[in-house]
């Protein structure tokens, strides 16, 4: 047999002239860290692309933590990625051209972002 939880939800309402309209109120949130590069991208991606998620994610107060969620996996992810280009196509030597070197780790960290982005930011 399957247990099922009845979660009981109060709304009030306000009287606007000749309509009553809900008031409605987002859960807190404990930790107000402000969202990061990759939080931001699935935040607007969330809002441009799949609307109805979002409204489901920020009515249930979900949305934040898993912003937050998607920051630290995309993150890591990202120096993870950049540390294994880095060990399979070695950098020029910082000292002698940081020129070349800047470029080089710019390039590495491109192609790092380009998978953290398709695979974590812009997951269904």
């Amino acid at each position: 047999m399957k247990n099922e939880t009845t979660v009981r939800i109060e709304i009030r309402y306000a009287q606007v002239g000749d309509y009553q309209l809900p008031l409605l109120t987002l859960p807190q949130t404990d930790n107000h860290e402000p969202l990061g590069k990759y939080a931001r991208m699935r935040l607007t991606y969330l809002k441009t692309q799949r609307p109805v998620l979002y409204n489901r994610m920020l009515l249930s107060g979900s949305l934040w933590p898993h912003l937050q969620g998607v920051q630290k996996t995309a993150s890591e992810q990202a120096e993870r990625t950049i540390a294994a280009l880095a060990d399979k196509f070695p950098a020029p030597d910082k000292e002698c051209s940081q020129l070349l070197w800047a470029a080089h780790m710019n390039g590495l960290k491109a192609q790092a972002e380009e998978v953290v982005v398709r695979e974590i930011v812009y997951a269904e």
